[in-house]
């Protein structure tokens, strides 16, 4: 309201400074736990909307992801561009840590990559990962059993011997997901792209040998590049998420609604929590960090 009446007033007295809002994707994308929802277009889509919503010239994104799904990433990326078309608004991406796998997927929604020196960005690639237990079960005299109506209902079960075919099957779908990654990468990117050969190796890179390769377009922070962009004046308005009841804030609600039911939840919630933040933490480590 402010701001309004000032424009209204002469000369510099009604010069109102530009205000970029920001979202801030940080975190594994798709591993959401009941007191942690994580990265997916479900807890993001409403930042976005209320950000371009905003009567600005751009849009930030500030990214600190090691990736996650690859479903999620797409989606996300797509809100993105499908938010700036619609609002013909330009969308400036800045990285912290990592940009890598998803994580890159959500950076390349920007029209334009700003990285630190020593930010982790690339791993185009797929990658599934997991343990066998066959001979563990086998020691503590444990026999598995599993029915199925299906041959390949229960394949690549941690529990039952690897099977060839099985493997020849997950790698066929891996194939098909990146090229999926590699064809957006090279719509978004691909008249600055280096030619190098491991480009799509799943390799990642620090931002300075990033940006020679054409993945990212330049060494930048936010503030700095901000008020280089739209003046020393520039505002930044952090979009954040709205705050419910505490209940409902932490996800204790969606449990039950009965004190048992309460209790239950809470258990099985920190249960869930732990496994995220271990696979998460695996996530990260692949990097460095």
């Amino acid at each position: 309201m402010f701001d309004k009446l000032r424009k209204r007033l002469p000369g510099k007295l009604g010069q109102v400074p530009t205000t970029i809002p920001v979202v801030r994707l940080q975190g594994a994308i798709g591993m959401g736990a009941p007191f942690r929802p994580g990265l997916s277009v479900a807890s993001v889509a409403p930042l976005l909307d209320r950000a371009f919503a905003l009567d600005a010239p751009a849009v930030a994104l500030v990214i600190n992801s090691p990736g996650g799904s690859p479903v999620q990433s797409r989606l996300i990326h797509d809100r993105v561009r499908q938010l700036a078309r619609e609002k013909k608004r330009d969308v400036l991406v800045f990285v912290e840590d990592v940009a890598a796998s998803g994580g890159y997927m959500l950076a390349i929604a920007g029209d334009e990559i700003h990285v630190d020196p020593s930010s982790i960005v690339g791993s185009i690639g797929v990658v599934s990962a997991g343990f066998g237990f066959t001979e563990a079960i086998a020691r503590l005299g444990i026999e598995r059993r599993v029915h199925t109506a299906g041959e390949s209902k229960a394949i690549l079960d941690p529990f039952r011997p690897e099977r060839e075919e099985d493997v020849t099957h997950l790698k066929a779908l891996q194939a098909e997901v990146h090229e999926d990654f590699i064809a957006l990468v090279r719509e978004r990117r691909g008249d600055v792209l280096s030619e190098a050969s491991d480009l799509f190796s799943g390799l990642f890179w620090s931002g300075r040998t990033a940006r020679d390769l054409g993945l990212v377009d330049g060494i930048g922070d936010i503030r700095s590049t901000l008020r280089a962009r739209f003046g020393d004046k520039v505002r930044m308005k952090l979009i954040e998420p709205r705050r419910g009841l505490f209940g409902r804030k932490f996800g204790v609600g969606t449990a039950s609604d009965t004190v048992g039911g309460l209790g239950a939840g809470i258990g099985a919630g920190a249960s869930a929590e732990l496994l995220a933040s271990v696979e998460e933490r695996a996530l990260w480590a692949r990097y460095g960090l």
